[in-house]
């Protein structure tokens, strides 16, 4: 059974499912005003990672994951650049597919926009209201979270504890420095919606409640996201549906964060390295493997010497691949596979299994050293298993190669055979530069993917 740490309960516990066989899963979003950066892929390839493994246990997992398009980001960034929100936020939301596409990440089942939202959004804030759990101010509506036991929880923290650690703003309408916005009253310029306390728009903190509960029900499985959000983004989330007499998630997951020598990547300390520079720079599955091999709770450090390494430990799993391609098709050996299991349902344990797939990796290539095959295609075959449940895509060589690549392949061949080396060199910049890994062997040039 599937066990994870639970950050509402402090421990590692039981994944109860509501509903045998089914998962349903809510994994915050991006803000698209931006270009994604490696901390966003993190937390997409750990969520992405977890849906796979559900998935390749049997389980039907419904994915939903948010656009936030509309923000106080959104806002700024569209009046640096003289742009309407709404095309910045398209913009970006489409670099951010790009970028996820690039490193493997499966679409989400649904991918709900926070613009579409606003009348349901309106309509919580406004139950709210009535039942004395938020105000309004001059400058919009906010919930009152000292008026709700036990506010804290994802932080860890007492009331008193958050409100001595909260941020002292000037609004003196504010009842509690723990207090936050439901809806913003619009300022001149800005993108606004009707509602009973005027033109404005929602907070942040409530986009994802309502969402949530619309598209998974009350009492859905698991709320996740980056380490981040746990307080106070996913806590705000949480006090407004029980304010409101709803169950919101069974279960809460947040991934560690990405560093830079020690320090948090973010856009705010202007450290982060955006996907794209990553993903120009080394195979984009090697960022898959640098975050299996660490323990999705810990802190990993992005640096291009750990990249590198990932992507020559990624190079060791394709040549063997490569060499195990031949192999008649056996079953999985099943140790190798409960072990795989074993390790991920302890707490999503992917450093262990990654570990487990080395070893394996090694076990085959000595086993066909010494030339006996169906032992290492049993454990070529778990191999490929697991890869196929974390999501890291094996290229064995076998892969269709497209017809332009090929005739650029025997154009390379001939050049050879004629002694241009200039032009076979030229050919093969080419192939390289299109993202192909060129090879000489007896037989002639051959290509694969990198």
């Amino acid at each position: 059974m599937l066990r994870l740490f639970d950050t509402a309960q402090g421990r590692v516990v039981p994944f109860e499912r509501r509903e045998p066989g089914k998962v349903s899963m809510y994994v915050c979003g991006p803000t698209v005003s931006g270009p994604a950066h490696l901390g966003h892929g993190r937390f997409t390839l750990v969520f992405d990672v977890l849906r796979r493994y559900l998935e390749w246990g049997g389980d039907e997992v419904r994915y939903v994951s948010n656009i936030t398009d509309i923000d106080d980001k959104i806002i700024a960034r569209a009046a640096a650049e003289g742009r309407p929100e709404a095309e910045v936020a398209a913009t970006y939301e489409a670099q951010w597919y790009e970028a996820m596409d690039a490193i493997g990440v499966r679409r989400p089942t649904v991918d709900p926009h926070a613009t579409a939202y606003v009348e349901a959004m309106v309509a919580l804030i406004a139950g709210l209201v009535e039942g004395g759990a938020a105000y309004e101010t001059g400058d919009g509506v906010y919930f009152s979270a000292e008026q709700l036991q036990g506010y804290g929880l994802l932080a860890r923290q007492s009331i008193d504890s958050l409100r001595a650690g909260a941020r002292v703003e000037a609004l003196e309408e504010k009842r509690s420095p723990v207090d936050f916005a439901l809806w913003k009253k619009a300022k001149p310029g800005e993108p606004s919606w009707p509602s009973p306390w005027g033109p404005g728009r929602p907070g942040w903190h409530t986009e994802c409640v309502v969402m949530a509960l619309d598209l998974l029900g009350e009492g859905f499985d698991l709320h996740g996201g980056g380490q981040d959000l746990a307080f106070p983004h996913h806590e705000n989330e949480r006090v407004q549906a029980v304010a409101t007499g709803r169950r919101y998630a069974r279960h809460w997951a947040h991934n560690g964060f990405v560093e830079v020598g020690g320090e948090k990547m973010s856009k705010s300390l202007g450290n982060f390295t955006t996907l794209a520079e990553l993903i120009e720079s080394v195979d984009p599955r090697a960022y898959r493997l640098l975050v299996l091999r660490a323990h999705y709770r810990s802190p990993i450090d992005v640096t291009r010497a750990a990249t590198a390494d990932a992507a020559a430990a990624l190079e060791r799993l394709d040549a063997f691949a490569r060499r195990a391609a031949g192999l008649a098709p056996v079953a999985p050996e099943p140790d190798a596979v409960a072990r795989f299991r074993a390790a991920m349902d302890d707490d999503l344990d992917t450093s262990a299994a990654v570990a487990l797939l080395f070893e394996l990796v090694r076990r085959g290539n000595a086993l066909l050293d010494e030339g006996r095959e169906g032992p290492a295609a049993a454990l070529a075959a778990a191999v490929h298993e697991i890869c196929g449940a974390v999501g890291i895509e094996l290229r064995s060589g076998t892969e269709e190669v497209p017809e332009a690549v090929a005739a650029l392949a025997r154009r390379r061949d001939d050049a050879r055979a004629a002694r241009h080396w200039a032009a076979a060199d030229a050919l093969r910049d080419q192939l390289e530069a299109e993202g192909w890994t060129v090879e000489d062997t007896p037989a002639g040039t051959t290509v694969r993917r990198r």
